[in-house]
């Protein structure tokens, strides 16, 4: 029997989903300290401790470094110094997942060279480019319509569609005001026509199996999740086949803790998307008690070393987004919220950020109902929850 600790954990990024990771660790008993760009941030709202910083500036990454002296750091996004990890993981700080996975997965272009041309998994077929002309270039190879991405950048930001050769300069004019980090470059990837898309959550453990959550649907608009719902149809045949690559990626780099690893499903085959070394915004499904264990608690605990014996589907269940219709609302009102709650089996999570944004995910709308639930009609009823609750000024 091992002593359970109390253990300081510098969060890098505090926005929904650091806020529920942080709720998990207090839960634990464990110390956060929230760090991110602005002030007031959700996880912010829910710790012990705050920074506000530019986290891409290394000298103020070391300062809190040195100033908290955490045991754990938790990058929850991707605008981040993060070659710095790589010296404090050399010191003894454990990085979660590990120095290693955070500075693959938060630049697309180590990502989909580790899985395409180390692993070879199949992948939507790819170029890079870092100028406009390039981006033209790109397009040729690659083919019309196809999609562009910044290399760096969250929750679908930066991501258009080219469908003509007039979408060109829109898609990188865009991608440069969505990508973060200090060096502008994108990817153009082919367009798979795909039956779906899945998140598949998987735990890696330092002393256990690496363990995998029922797969979860999504549905996105502007590149950025607006439904996710778990489980999701499919064959066992395609099921394995991506369980397997999750493994096979996760293995390669290395640490503990939660992925929302991403695949794309046509009739018969699967192509590796993308990877999230941290909770997933899809997944926030699993708040809605569709699992034993959410996957905030799965993080926290393959974090912290504690044993997960199993993940369990408990439930059918779906999340709904809410968003903001406008820009500049500053500490918005949120009306309706006691209509939404009248509807059966009904959640909602209200995020807590301090101001909205055209389009801003401010909270979630959640349902549930048995494991053999008709899946459209629960994905018509999370809608429904979603679109009593209106933000408003005060």
């Amino acid at each position: 029997m091992k002593d359970f600790k109390t253990n300081k954990i510098l969060l890098l990024g505090s926005g929904e989903l650091g806020k529920e990771f942080a709720i998990a660790a207090k839960r634990l008993g464990q110390i956060v300290i929230a760090v991110d760009s602005y002030n007031d941030a959700p996880a912010q709202q829910v710790s012990d401790f705050r920074e506000v910083i530019n986290m891409l500036d290394g000298n103020e990454l070391d300062r809190i470094v040195e100033k908290h002296k955490p045991d754990i750091i938790v990058p929850e996004i991707e605008a981040i110094r993060t070659e710095k990890l790589y010296d404090y993981e050399a010191i003894g700080i454990k990085v979660v997942p590990s120095a290693k996975a955070v500075n693959y997965t938060m630049n697309r272009k180590a990502i989909r060279d580790l899985a395409a041309k180390e692993l070879n998994l199949r992948t939507a077929k790819f170029r890079y480019a870092s100028s406009l002309n390039e981006l033209k270039i790109a397009v040729k190879e690659i083919g019309i319509p196809c999609i562009v991405k910044p290399l760096m950048s969250s929750s679908g930001k930066g991501q258009s569609s080219i469908k003509s050769e007039s979408d060109i300069e829109k898609a990188w004019d865009y991608a440069c005001e969505g990508s973060r980090g200090d060096f502008m470059e994108v990817i153009v990837e082919e367009f798979i026509n795909f039956n779906f898309e899945i998140t598949l959550l998987t735990v890696t453990q330092n002393s256990g199996e690496t363990l995998f959550c029922p797969p979860i649907g999504h549905r996105q608009e502007r590149g950025d999740y607006q439904e996710s719902w778990q489980p999701i149809p499919m064959s066992e045949t395609q099921l394995k086949e991506a369980e397997h690559i999750a493994k096979l990626v996760t293995k390669s780099l290395t640490g503990s803790g939660i992925w929302g690893v991403e695949f794309f499903m046509t009739e018969s085959e699967v192509y590796f998307s993308e990877l999230s070394p941290r909770p997933h915004d899809t997944g926030m499904v699993t708040l809605a008690g569709t699992q034993n264990l959410n996957e905030f608690e799965l993080h926290l605990r393959a974090i912290l070393g504690l044993p997960i014996n199993e993940i369990r589907l408990l439930k059918s269940g779906v999340s709904s987004v809410i968003l903001a219709n406008e820009n500049g609302i500053e500490n918005p009102c949120y009306k309706g919220i006691d209509e939404a709650l009248k509807i059966k089996n009904s959640d909602i999570k209200i995020f807590g950020k301090p101001v909205t944004r055209k389009y801003r995910r401010m909270g979630v709308a959640l349902t549930y109902d048995e494991q053999d639930a008709d899946m459209n009609k629960l994905r018509e009823r999370a809608k429904e929850i979603s679109s009593k609750v209106k933000i408003t000024h005060k």
